[in-house]
């Protein structure tokens, strides 16, 4: 049976996209570029953070993995608490949470103290996207749900880019903990904006619901999909996030310095960038699920290409590539699941579907650890994001067969 929003849209959605709501949907925008910026910048210092306290490469995983374990369960209850008590409440709460703590992990003494701080930012970091796409999602008229959540995630990227060129020139001259005081911005300059332009509203108040929540979700209708729908995100997270924290340690052990490891970053991010808006055009054009099977098929194909020792060039090339794809394909997923529930079941799907996804990006950091302490080198992590994308492609293949919109 075909999975379609039954509820009745809001009077925003009936009446088109007003000017209220645009402005609305850019701050929601804005948010997810913070939430880029600070999924990013560890992968920026790691090699300062090695430096300055001795840490080994599987120590380095850890610390990356326990702010993408607070993202796995700050997801999951955000996107159900923006349910309950209001998109507006949870997208400025998670805000306010990453902004604080990200910025205090600059203070931090040691991996441990730094460990801890980035564990409580992940809460904040990992409920602010499903939050903040459940709210645009309701602003925008149905046609253009899809093309909306997609356009929304190229923020992760923007934010990814912006750390990556911050990086270059502060990082050598300022430091590693300047890239994290930079989080402070949000706080001053976004959450009053936020505060004043977005609507209160909320599906869960409008509409009052026997069958709600993670039982409906997970119940006979929805199981099978939700289910699919966390795998598909898990291993696309996978590849998408061990990229973002081991990409520029992974060229600095091929032999390149700093800079120029921080440009391959770069390089990936802007892809990231590109395929937001690609990836938008073919979901609209040919539907999310047959563009996010390509775009996975694309990241695969392009990471174990690595393997054959390409020149510096086509390097790039193929980074950008891996970001269109990666990134790409998790766009779409989002913008699936934006379109596949009913109104009242759209920020906890959400939640749930980045939620239990980010065991991929809890793992991806620790696993890429472990393969780097064991001398196994880059390409043992190229082949785990790889083989990761075509996981994904073949997953969302079963969803888009057995589960059409």
């Amino acid at each position: 049976m075909p999975l379609t929003a039954t509820s009745a849209a809001p009077p925003a959605n009936r009446a088109g996209l007003d000017r209220n709501a645009t402005i609305a949907v850019v701050v929601c925008w804005l948010f997810v570029v913070f939430d880029g910026y600070d999924l990013i910048v560890y992968g920026n210092v790691i090699p300062s953070l090695q430096k300055e306290w001795g840490i080994s490469a599987a120590t380095a995983g850890t610390l990356g993995s326990l702010a993408f374990l607070g993202m796995m369960i700050g997801a999951v209850l955000a996107g159900r608490l923006s349910d309950v008590v209001g998109r507006k409440r949870a997208v400025i709460g998670c805000a306010i949470v990453l902004s604080v703590f990200t910025a205090l992990c600059a203070l931090a003494t040691g991996p441990v103290m730094f460990g801890a701080l980035r564990l409580i930012a992940g809460l904040g970091l990992g409920g602010l996207v499903p939050t903040s796409n459940a709210l645009a999602a309701e602003l925008v008229p149905a046609k253009w749900r899809a093309a909306v959540a997609t356009m929304m995630m190229s923020g992760v990227p923007i934010g990814g880019s912006i750390a990556a060129l911050l990086g270059i020139p502060v990082i050598p001259n300022w430091g590693w903990q300047s890239m994290f005081v930079f989080a402070l911005v949000p706080l001053i300059l976004l959450v009053p904006i936020a505060w004043r332009t977005l609507p209160d509203h909320t599906v869960a108040a409008m509409r009052v619901r026997a069958e709600s929540g993670f039982s409906a979700l997970l119940g006979v209708r929805f199981r099978s999909v939700s289910i699919m729908f966390a795998l598909a995100t898990m291993v696309t997270l996978l590849a998408w996030y061990g990229l973002g924290t081991w990409l520029p340690k992974l060229m600095q052990g091929a032999g390149t310095d700093l800079g120029s490891a921080l440009t391959f970053a770069l390089a990936l991010n802007l892809g990231a960038v590109a395929g937001s808006f690609v990836t938008a055009w073919g979901g609209v054009r040919f539907g999310t699920i047959p563009t996010s099977i390509v775009a996975a098929l694309l990241a695969g194909l392009a990471l174990l290409s690595l393997l054959t020792s390409p020149p510096v060039a086509l390097i790039y090339v193929i980074f950008v590539l891996a970001g269109v794809g990666t990134h790409g394909t998790q766009c779409l997923i989002i913008a699936a699941v934006a379109s596949y529930y009913p109104d009242h079941l759209r920020g906890t799907a959400l939640g749930w579907a980045l939620g239990v996804g980010r065991v991929g990006a809890v793992a991806a950091p620790q696993i890429g650890g472990w393969l780097l302490a064991a001398g196994l080198g880059a390409d043992s992590n190229f082949i785990l994001f790889g083989v990761s994308a075509l996981v994904a492609a073949l997953l969302l293949t079963v969803i888009w067969r057995r589960f059409p919109t």
